[in-house]
């Protein structure tokens, strides 16, 4: 069976079309660097659902190298993205390729840990859509930190919520126990998200599972 999943996985790729210089370009260097960029199927499908809704205005926790923003802003011509990074590397990288990008006037990035800069991002106004990809322990509070900031008509989007299939797995029986901690804290998110009387979540098992939570809008 993971055959043949990683088959599927490697014909979808395929299909997907050319990236340009800057792109390919960061996903070498996530590949080379190790860093956490959002799968290839993963990213296709967040972009598809930012075209069919159009949000104007995207806040996005977890720049890494500004590469989602920037998939995001080349994807969605009129978008405005807010996005936060807490390591400085990576933000020092995300800068680079935002400017290299020319998407300097379309990206806001700000410095610093997604928990501590609240006041900051409230300045923006607030969001069409929340993008959270940031540390997976934390998903229950960026939810909750940042969701106050969204239209009545919002989407929140969180990715690596299945967690290499380890969600669905035995957890007592995984290693080590950083591991097995970290699972335990996402499969609670999936059941809270689900759970949350303001909002309708989806779960996709695209990439490493997308959590598609759309706010209910104002109670009657």
């Amino acid at each position: 069976m993971e055959a043949n999943e990683n088959k599927l996985i490697t014909y979808l790729e395929s299909l997907v079309p050319p990236r340009n210089e800057i792109v390919t370009k960061m996903e070498k260097l996530a590949q080379e660097d190790q860093v956490p960029i959002m799968d290839l199927v993963g990213m296709e499908t967040l972009l598809q659902l930012l075209r069919l809704s159009q949000p104007k205005h995207i806040l996005e926790i977890g720049a890494a190298i500004g590469y989602s923003a920037i998939r995001m802003a080349q994807s969605i011509p009129d978008v405005n993205i807010v996005t936060i990074e807490r390591d400085e590397h990576r933000y020092l990288q995300a800068k680079e390729h935002i400017a290299e990008a020319g998407l300097e006037d379309r990206i806001d990035l700000i410095f610093g840990d997604a928990l501590e800069v609240l006041e900051q991002v409230e300045r923006k106004g607030v969001f069409d859509l929340i993008f959270v990809d940031a540390a997976k322990g934390q998903y229950e509070r960026f939810f909750t930190m940042y969701e106050p900031l969204l239209i009545d008509s919002g989407v929140i989007i969180t990715d690596n919520v299945l967690f290499r299939g380890l969600v669905a797995e035995d957890h007592e029986a995984i290693e080590p126990k950083r591991i097995r901690n970290l699972v335990k804290k996402i499969d609670r998110y999936n059941k809270w998200l689900m759970d949350h009387q303001d909002y309708i979540t989806t779960i996709l098992p695209v990439g490493d599972g997308i959590a598609i939570s759309k706010k209910r809008g104002e109670k009657i």
